[in-house]
């Protein structure tokens, strides 16, 4: 019996996700059976999705095509090693991601559990779809079919005004990606009027048509992937959607606008050009500069992940800009090695921060709290989310040996070699990039720092807290999933470059794993540049702490008299004396103002209750989108003008405009 090929086997898995989303409408309030029947099915079509995935990366494509589109339009349907490796990321994602939901949904979520379920899956099955997409019309429903069921996910809580602005503006900024992907793949058609990828894969356009291309599929792709400056949506979107939509979101919906880049730049175009690759660095930068900064400032957990996200998708976009700018140049072994890296932090990203999501979620169902001010001492209450969260947070830093810092180390050592690029200008300038990603590594590291310990350390701030519950088993198993998924991939580098050097071979040509050191040695380009050894780190690590144990056990134990800390002579500290998450912010606050839109409230020495407020918002509404509507409102207004309500006026405009169209062809 000859084996299912890849494709009809992805399909049959989206498929099952349709039929579970389907069968949780017939039973929408059935809150225990939606639970713990249908999300653990989703899941179990996870773990299945990702071991297709790989099988897409280690085999040869498999292509499809469904007679389900229009006349003349079918479902031309592929999986090749780049669609592979992201299924592999999609599956390892949304296994977590149900099992934990299946302990998470229920009674008072907003919308019905069964109405969720439906969103949800349908939701995970339109990504599958986008990423075995092999011509734009197919592309295109299941992009829109991706972002209305999102956007529904994100008003679960419809009822708050604020969740309702939220879903609009996601909506709003997704559909201006849409009609741009929609012209980039009518320039990559070539008038040929056939939107197959393979099609455009035939077309050789000009430099300049290319360019207009590409730049159409960053703002497309770019929009969804929470590029500045279209990022403005998902500082919202992440905190109004239920802490599983959040983790869907950031864990892998950000990555679809990745893929699409990808896809576009190294598969579909056959030029890239340096100026490219220096306007992804450029706007990869200003992304994470800006995420990191606000991330820091953040006194709203999930705000504070979200803004986070921002800045992880900054990396990953200075990353490919690097393999734009080695490819330009012809130098294909770093074009590689950036790719190594982004695809690197793809994964990697997603398990960390969807486990980060996670961990809010089960904080905010035992605590009913987002606020950081009001949380704190919890690692008392819930070690078990703790201490899973902790291991997420390690990562998110790109503290060794975890997956986090794998591809931040990767980054780096391609900016290493930005001196030998043949433009001298470039040569000198684009290093100075690589010194503003390490400080934005390090603030990454500052919020993580103020992420755990305000929330997990130190007094409980509220006397409620005292009775928060651990997470439930189901969340224990995604904790675990996510966090023994950061643990490997930071441990074992080399193995795993390996399975990524087939990805990068498809799509420049080379890859860097080639060369065998042996399984505890990573040696990216040669071991006269770089090594690094994550699993004699990792020893090293544990000995150095057991060592610590057994000295204290050893030596001091029976010998130490507790006593209260000395606190300054006063000895009756409480919560309030503790670090806040506004005073962990403000030194950084102070230090990029010129980047924040600040807006204080300052109190009358005569107020009974004086308040002091601090606003700080993103500059980016008044220095674009309020010009940007203040533009279309004094459009719209001329255009009303037109309107007169005589319909002698209205044929007046008909037939001029026919006289001028008809001339325009007849000079064409």
């Amino acid at each position: 019996m000859a084996p299912v090929p890849v494709v009809h086997f992805v399909l049959l898995i989206a498929a099952g996700w349709l039929a579970i989303g389907t069968l949780g409408l017939g039973v929408l309030h059935r809150t225990r059976f939606v639970a713990h029947g249908l999300f653990p099915l989703g899941a179990l079509g996870g773990l299945l999705l990702g071991a297709a995935g790989l099988a897409g990366i280690f085999t040869e494509p498999t292509t499809t095509v469904l007679p389900i589109g229009l006349p003349g339009l079918p479902f031309h349907l592929r999986v090749d090693g780049l669609s592979g490796y992201f299924l592999f990321v999609l599956g390892v994602v949304s296994a977590g991601i149900g099992a934990f939901s299946a302990g998470y949904f229920r009674k008072g979520e907003g919308a019905a559990p069964g109405l969720i379920c439906f969103e949800y899956h349908l939701c995970i099955a339109s990504i599958a779809l986008v990423l075995m997409a092999n011509d734009a019309y197919v592309f295109m429903v299941a992009w829109e079919t991706l972002t209305l069921s999102a956007t529904f996910l994100v008003m679960t809580n419809h009822r708050i005004a604020e969740i309702r602005r939220a879903g609009y503006l996601y909506f709003l900024i997704s559909h201006v990606g849409a009609l741009a992907l929609l012209l980039c793949f009518g320039i990559l058609q070539a008038r040929t009027g056939d939107y197959t990828f393979a099609n455009m894969r035939a077309q050789s356009p000009d430099v300049f048509w290319a360019s207009l291309a590409f730049l159409f599929a960053l703002v497309g792709f770019g929009a969804k992937a929470g590029l500045f400056p279209l990022h403005v949506w998902l500082p919202d979107a992440h905190p109004a959607a239920p802490s599983p939509v959040s983790a869907l979101l950031s864990g892998f919906v950000l990555k679809v606008g990745l893929y699409g880049l990808l896809r576009t730049v190294f598969d579909l175009l056959h030029v890239q050009i340096a100026w490219w690759g220096v306007l992804l660095v450029v706007l990869g930068v200003a992304t994470a500069l800006l995420g990191v900064v606000f991330s820091t400032i953040q006194v709203d957990m999930k705000r504070l992940l979200a803004y986070s996200s921002i800045d992880n998708v900054g990396l990953m976009i200075v990353s490919l800009g690097l393999a734009v700018l080695f490819r330009a140049y012809g130098m294909t072994g770093l074009s590689a090695l950036a790719l190594t890296a982004m695809l690197y932090q793809i994964v990697a990203h997603a398990a960390f921060k969807s486990l980060l999501f996670l961990g809010t979620g089960a904080v905010l169902h035992a605590t009913g709290e987002r606020n950081l001010g009001k949380l704190g001492g919890l690692i008392r209450f819930m070690p078990w989310t703790a201490w899973c969260v902790l291991a997420g947070v390690a990562a998110s830093a790109g503290l060794p040996p975890l997956s986090g810092f794998v591809g931040e180390w990767l980054l780096l050592q391609s900016f290493l070699f930005t001196p030998g690029l043949p433009d001298s200008v470039l040569a000198m300038t684009v290093p100075i990039a690589a010194a503003l990603i390490a400080m934005i590594a390090a603030l990454a590291g500052y919020t993580m720092v103020k992420f755990f310990g305000i929330v997990f350390l130190g007094q409980p701030r509220e006397a409620k807290l005292s009775r928060a519950r651990d997470a439930n088993a189901w969340e224990r198993s995604a904790f675990c999933w996510f966090a023994a998924a950061g643990v490997l991939l930071g441990l074992l580098p080399a193995q795993f470059v390996k399975l990524l050097d087939r990805v990068t071979r498809v799509l420049v040509g080379a890859g860097i794993g080639a060369d065998n050191h042996g399984w505890l040695l990573f040696v990216p380009v040669s071991t006269a540049r770089a090594s690094y050894m994550p699993a004699v780190f990792m020893l090293f690590f544990i000995a150095c702490c057991g060592l610590a144990w057994v000295l204290v056990r050893r030596f001091y134990h029976g010998r130490l008299r507790r006593a209260a800390p000395w606190s300054c002579g006063f000895p009756f500290t409480t919560a309030r004396m503790q670090d806040t998450a506004e005073g962990f912010g403000q030194p950084i606050r102070e230090i990029f103002a010129p980047l924040l839109r600040i807006e204080r409230h300052l109190p009358s020495p005569f107020d009974a209750q004086p308040v002091y407020r601090v606003s700080v918002t993103d500059r980016t509404w008044p220095a674009f989108y309020d010009r940007v509507a203040a533009l279309t409102q004094r459009a719209a207004e001329w255009a009303g003008r037109l309107q007169t309500g005589k319909i002698a006026v209205y044929l007046t405009y008909s037939f001029a405009v026919l006289i001028l169209l008809l001339m325009l062809v007849r000079r064409w």
